[in-house]
């Protein structure tokens, strides 16, 4: 079990926090970009603790994210007026900002005026890759976007599964991404005590299982019995808050990320590759999204009937913020000792002035990151079964 320093430390990620400074060195996915449009090119994000609101200009197809509050008496600059130049205009009092922040215009001051020039709204970079929406809210120079197989790859197709808002703290969620045998009972009993399928993979007696750190974060394996017996690849959990899985026919990706201290958004992408091995050329413009509906029940239970419904049970059952302290740790959470090991040593090395792990600097080493990722037989043979299950969930 961890102190209630510890416990902090590792889960509080708002401006100031040693976590969040660690947070704010990776590029995270905010929104989907085609839920801004003409008609409705601007939203209220709220990333890692800040209310901020993203715009899109599209004549010039450009993204800008600014603090909600405007600096001159906090009015929403949602209701702004989008201008020129990509700047958004105050209703309030109409002060004036660029995309980095600065104060244009600030109408009904003194001519010749220069406190305009120490006025900064925090504003943040952000770009579009693969219909999300990427914000980066840390120092200089920002890492690159890391290419991932599941966004770099062509030879298929894409599509971006956004869930429903997960009311807990962001850890949860990505800790069982290093739980190895849960899937056995939330997954694997729970769909066939249901009478559904989707479990059978998992129905199966894990002799032994271990976990690999990497350099982009740690790699969960099962080692089956039974009359399928097999080792599996494994697929990692990446750092700091992401999952490289094949679901199905589909290889996904799993952003997990922090809204606040006590909720999550959980964006998921997944790559379905051709059969025949052929480049297909679809536009970001063409990789449909699907925004999940709710996981609950008219009567506010969890629905159990999905792998994101139970998965969705066991993360905000634990609390709003789990209370570590309370916990009993055993010989099948190595897992999550690792990771919560590899956490604090990150966030030190922040502390410290350094460079974390897993950022991509380099681009001649992201044009195609991948990992040494496979179904086992079993899985493959699960597939052939499942060819069009809906994606969107395995943890």
């Amino acid at each position: 079990m961890l102190t209630q320093e510890e416990n902090d430390l590792l889960t509080k990620i708002g401006p100031g926090t040693a976590c969040g400074d660690l947070f704010r060195r990776y590029w995270h996915p905010i929104a989907a970009a085609a839920d801004l449009t003409r008609e409705k090119p601007r939203e209220r994000v709220r990333v890692l603790g800040e209310d901020l609101v993203l715009f899109w200009f599209a004549d010039q197809d450009r993204y800008v994210l600014l603090a909600e509050q405007c600096r001159h008496r906090g009015a929403s600059l949602y209701y702004g007026y989008q201008e020129e130049s990509c700047t958004v205009r105050c209703a309030y009092h109409g002060w004036k900002y660029d995309a980095e922040g600065r104060c244009l215009e600030q109408p009904f001051e003194p001519p010749g005026s220069h406190y305009n020039e120490k006025v900064r709204q925090p504003a943040y970079k952000v770009e579009r890759y693969r219909g999300l929406v990427f914000a980066y809210m840390g120092p200089e120079p920002a890492p690159l976007i890391p290419r991932w197989d599941v966004t770099a790859r062509t030879d298929g197709t894409r599509k971006i599964v956004i869930h429903p808002v997960l009311r807990c703290n962001w850890l949860q969620a990505q800790e069982n991404s290093v739980d190895t045998v849960h899937t056995y009972y939330l997954h694997g009993v729970m769909m066939r005590s249901k009478g559904l399928p989707g479990g059978e993979y998992y129905l199966r007696p894990i002799e032994r299982y271990e976990y690999v750190s990497n350099e982009w974060g740690i790699t969960k394996k099962r080692y089956y019995g039974g009359e399928q017996a097999e080792a599996e690849r494994g697929h990692p959990a990446v750092f700091p808050n992401m999952l490289r899985v094949p679901e199905h026919r589909w290889q996904a990706f799993h952003w997990r990320l922090p809204i606040d201290d006590e909720s999550t958004q959980i964006f998921w992408m997944g790559f379905l590759p051709d059969d025949d091995g052929r480049e297909i050329a679809q536009r970001d413009s063409d990789i449909p999204v699907e925004h999940l509906r709710s996981l609950k029940t008219a009567e506010d239970e969890h629905e159990m009937t999905s792998f994101q419904s139970q998965d969705k049970m066991a993360w905000e059952t634990q609390g709003a913020r789990y209370d570590r302290t309370k916990e009993h740790l055993s010989a099948s959470d190595r897992g999550i000792t690792m990771w919560r090991k590899m956490l604090r040593e990150q966030i030190e090395i922040v502390r410290a002035g350094g460079r974390p792990m897993a950022l991509v600097t380099d681009p001649a080493q992201n044009e195609c990151i991948s990992f040494d990722i496979s179904a086992g037989q079993a899985r493959e043979e699960y597939q052939v079964r499942k060819r069009d299950a809906l994606p969107g969930g395995v943890a």
